[in-house]
């Protein structure tokens, strides 16, 4: 009788959880080790009174890549996971006063900034255009495969990829290109900002991650109907009802190896073998504790982390009509914002605050008449700073940025708080120095060539944000996929 084979994935981010389920299909049985006594990494949630919070991201893109999980063992998606399409994309103030929504239909956003600016909408969808041309050009090559394999660059779309490479904005700064391309200051900042979605710096970070407007405004921007951390529970009941074993307060202590090949971990003192192990945590803290005795890769492991967050949960006492599930009140010098976060390592005095309302989508999560904000403001990853003035010093900061644009005293309206800084980021998801995406993309390398989801160590594989081919949901979703691609299937 043939032996079946087993898989350790280290970690229960949406990455880790995704390949479970992928190599649950192939047939393998698969255990989930999980540190904390909670499982979905960044994708959790935080209950506080009668509020309650999806403590991580916040912007749920591209969903039919949870929905091909499901598909994988013939089920239903929408029997365990319902989401809904969002009109409106993002709510922009900025401190002159002006106020400009942007919604997911393009031709209602080139209108609504027609009427507010004052300006001819053409630039703009060009740019929009330009955004989907580079999605169309580079996804299916780039973030769906191996930067690290031969075979990626022997496919047939790569040829079309490398000739649309000048127009690709590889070889300007995404502030560049927006600049060249942009007919207003306001636009430039707007489309700058998506170099946060990966935590990067925009005056650093190359053009062609212009691609991800496309995400929202061609591709679509969704929520689901029970909130962020629905995805996790809804892949957790599939996986555990497919034979998936999940243990938390399971911490990993070693990856074992004999002869450039893994054979199992060690977790809590006790060895558990594997024919395979996908670790679905940060490069960095890996190759420090997990893979003492494994050649590290210098250049990967160098690479400039990716900013971190200061996020305050806050239970509010009252409803803001003008106010929708995203919002972003702007900093007067964008520039000076990033160099402060990337270049000082501090936090500039007039941050851009992002506020993210998801009662107002899940009415129950918030008391009625009230509304739970998630306020986050983008700072450095954690190198010894001082946290607690600085999260005094950010805290103030934004209640004065909020209480110019909204007319209303925040502070007294504030009925429950937590926060969330770098070191908290760190404890709770082994993330290095609490950086949000593990490496930024602040060069081109780094950009493209992340830590490779196959390694030079049998049997082992990496997923997740510090991995091929980056952090989000979508991209930690695609590095299971690329990841169990190498895997042989047991079922055939």
């Amino acid at each position: 009788m043939k032996k079946t084979k087993s898989a350790i994935v280290v970690g229960s981010g949406i990455a880790g959880i995704a390949s479970a389920l992928r190599l649950r299909a192939k047939g393998y049985d698969v255990q989930v080790f999980e540190a904390n006594s909670y499982l979905g990494g960044k994708l959790t949630k935080l209950t506080l009174g009668k509020y309650q919070f999806d403590a991580g991201p916040s912007l749920f893109t591209m969903p039919h890549f949870v929905e091909e999980l499901f598909l994988l063992f013939n089920k239903t998606p929408s029997d365990y996971f319902l989401y809904k399409s969002c009109d409106t994309a993002c709510h922009y103030f900025f401190d002159d006063g002006i106020f400009l929504p942007f919604y997911v239909n393009l031709n209602k956003t080139i209108e609504s900034v027609e009427n507010v600016l004052k300006i001819d909408g053409d630039p703009l969808r060009r740019h929009f255009e330009k955004s989907k041309f580079i999605y169309e050009k580079t996804s299916r090559v780039f973030l769906e495969n191996s930067l690290h394999d031969i075979r990626t660059y022997l496919n047939k779309g790569i040829i079309s990829s490398i000739l649309a490479l000048p127009s690709l904005s590889l070889f300007k700064t995404m502030n560049e290109a927006n600049e060249s391309a942009l007919n207003h200051p306001k636009l430039v900042q707007i489309f700058n900002r998506y170099a946060t979605y990966n935590g990067s710096n925009p005056y650093q970070a190359p053009g062609i991650l212009n691609i991800i407007p496309h995400l929202e405004h061609g591709i679509g921007s969704f929520f689901p109907i029970k909130g962020m951390y629905s995805i996790t529970t809804s892949l957790v009941k599939l996986a555990k009802e497919e034979g998936v074993i999940f243990k938390t307060n399971a911490r990993i202590d070693k990856i074992l190896i004999k002869n450039k090949k893994v054979i199992g971990v060690n977790s809590n003192g006790k060895i558990y073998k594997s024919d395979l192990v996908f670790c679905n945590s940060d490069i960095k803290p890996a190759y420090k504790n997990l893979l003492q005795t494994v050649k590290k890769p210098k250049k990967t492991l160098s690479q400039e982390p990716s900013s971190s967050a200061m996020i305050f949960y806050w239970g509010i006492k009252k409803q803001f009509p003008k106010l929708d599930m995203h919002n972003i009140f702007f900093t007067n010098d964008y520039k000076q914002e990033f160099d402060s976060i990337f270049s000082k390592s501090t936090v500039y005095d007039d941050p851009t605050i992002y506020v993210h309302i998801s009662s107002k989508m899940v009415t129950n999560y918030a008391p009625a008449n009230c509304e739970n904000w998630f306020v986050m403001v983008n700072v450095p990853y954690n190198s010894g700073q001082d946290w607690g003035a600085l999260r005094n010093q950010i805290k103030r900061n934004i209640l004065l940025k909020l209480k110019k644009q909204l007319g209303e005293d925040i502070e007294s309206l504030i009925e429950e708080e937590d926060y969330l800084d770098p070191i908290r980021i760190e404890e709770r998801t082994s993330s290095f120095g609490g950086a949000l995406y593990g490496a930024s993309s602040n060069d081109r390398t780094a950009a493209f060539f992340r830590h490779p989801n196959v390694t030079g160590v049998n049997g082992l594989y990496f997923v997740g944000g510090s991995a091929h081919p980056g952090g989000g949901i979508p991209l930690c979703l695609l590095s299971a996929k690329i990841a169990t691609k190498y895997i042989s299937s047991l079922n055939n």
